[in-house]
């Protein structure tokens, strides 16, 4: 394994063992093997080849990121366990056993008695989905929102394609569903599909979006509501934003929904901050790296992962200089002086957590082809704010959202904006949402904080010209 440089790979404000924690690695000998099983799969099996193809060709991801995991035969243990896997203590299939890379993200390996046959299982969002659009017939073991769905979709020369659905879940054992649960999570999903995101106070907000969770947790627990959670964020910033809308589209024709995700913005004000932090460890998610650049550009990121729900999170918040070395996650900031980008962007539009919705959702493609075939469709992507071989990035061009005058007025008379701004935000709006076009490779499962600097600064409302990162 080897570790990207720091300043490529950004700084976590911990010490000791945590930040050593956070120092991802890059895993490129786990993942060329990997790669080089699916590629021997894909030359045995024609169904998956088609599908690789498509994938391609309609919807600009990489098969890799589909692959759940792999069953391979017993005698690839040692191969693998040179390239960092290692146990991983879940429930795996009877007389299996589960490898995993820890501090990667690569699909996950079940060791089988036989050498054949070998097995790919995609994960698309729904399995049901994934057989009504590609017109296939297949039993589902699993009931529907139970935690771990499966079905064989093709045998060919000694390999099967397996698709699975998880939730909130990632083991490998298929379990009934307990009585009234369905109807459990028909009443949670309809708890957080209903809830009222615009209030004149915002703290009103805070205070009912936590009475709704104590009231799914008692009905679903945290794993599930997290699950449930957000669906319903992506579903809300799908409809205020074309890019993402075209690109659902896009993956929805083949079945495979936003099973490709890769992380979850949230833009914060610095008052609300710790409570969406708290919001987030309620429903199961763990702090990870700790991101700030205060003194170069004015922000701060707390990075969470909820693990069996696959959530991972990077929430934004205004940050000054002298509070670089605090933990802002769970220490109330107190009101600043001024805006930057982030403080601006809620000022003009409002928590994420409630009426603004998610800045980006970020989910993982072949770069270059997803930024051709957006083209295509009339959707120009900004330059890359991490162009490296493990990490591209790149955001869509912003959707442009009106500015309610009463939250201009408010800034306004606070001197935050001048009259300048205040009159160009309500007459042309400002930037709102974006989709995030993302490419790992070498299983990097980290950040870079310095090309995140860049591009929160070129998405600040203020500016004249909104295409490109500044310096371009």
């Amino acid at each position: 394994m080897i570790s990207p440089n720091p300043e490529i790979a950004g700084r976590a404000a911990a010490t000791g063992p945590a930040h050593r924690q956070f120092d991802w690695p890059l895993a490129y000998p786990a993942e060329e093997l990997l790669r080089a099983y699916i590629k021997t799969f894909l030359g045995q099996n024609a169904f998956a080849r088609n599908l690789a193809l498509r994938m391609q060709a309609e919807t600009g991801t990489d098969f890799f990121e589909w692959v759940d995991h792999l069953v391979l035969p017993a005698s690839a243990e040692a191969t693998l366990r040179e390239t960092g896997f290692s146990r991983d203590d879940v429930e795996g299939p009877p007389g299996g056993r589960v490898l995993h890379h820890p501090r990667a993200t690569l699909p996950r390996v079940i060791l089988g008695e036989a050498e054949i046959p070998v097995v790919i299982a995609l994960r698309p969002e729904f399995v049901a989905d994934f057989l009504a659009q590609n017109n296939l017939e297949a039993e589902i073991d699993g009931a529907p929102f139970s935690r771990f769905r499966r079905a064989t979709v093709n045998v060919e020369n000694d390999t099967v394609v397996e698709i699975v659905e998880r939730r909130a879940y990632r083991g490998f054992q298929v379990a009934p569903l307990p009585p009234g649960r369905l109807a459990a999570i028909l009443e949670a999903k309809e708890l957080w599909h209903t809830r009222r995101r615009f209030w004149e106070d915002d703290a009103q907000g805070f205070a009912r979006a936590k009475n709704l969770l104590a009231r799914s947790l008692e009905l679903v627990g945290q794993g599930e509501t997290c699950q449930i959670f957000f669906e319903a964020e992506r579903a809300y910033w799908e409809s205020r934003n074309r890019a993402a809308r075209i690109q659902k589209f896009r993956q929805d024709r083949l079945g495979l929904g936003w099973g490709n995700h890769d992380h979850h913005t949230f833009r914060s004000s610095r008052e609300h901050f710790v409570d969406l932090t708290e919001f987030l460890l309620a429903l199961g998610f763990e702090k990870r790296e700790r991101f700030y650049a205060g003194a170069e550009a004015g922000w701060g990121a707390q990075v969470s992962e909820q693990p069996l729900a696959g959530i991972t999170v990077f929430a934004d918040v205004d940050l000054l200089p002298d509070e670089t070395l605090t933990d802002f996650s769970s220490i109330r900031l107190p009101a600043a002086p001024k805006l930057n980008t982030v403080g601006l962007w809620t000022g003009l539009h409002g928590e994420s957590f409630l009426g603004a919705g998610m800045h980006h959702l970020e989910a993982r493609f072949d770069y270059q082809l997803l930024r051709d075939q957006l083209e295509g469709e009339g959707i120009n992507t900004m330059k890359p704010f991490s162009d490296f071989a493990f990490l591209k990035q790149a955001f869509t061009e912003g959707e442009r959202w009106p500015v309610a005058r009463s939250r201009a007025q408010k800034l306004l008379a606070a001197g935050l904006i001048t009259t300048e701004q205040f009159e160009k935000f309500v007459r042309e709006g400002a930037l709102g949402s974006h989709l995030e076009n993302l490419q790992r490779h070498g299983g990097f499962k980290g950040f870079n904080q310095k090309s995140v600097s860049a591009v929160i600064a070129a998405t600040d409302p203020r500016r004249e010209h909104f295409a490109h990162p500044a310096g371009d």
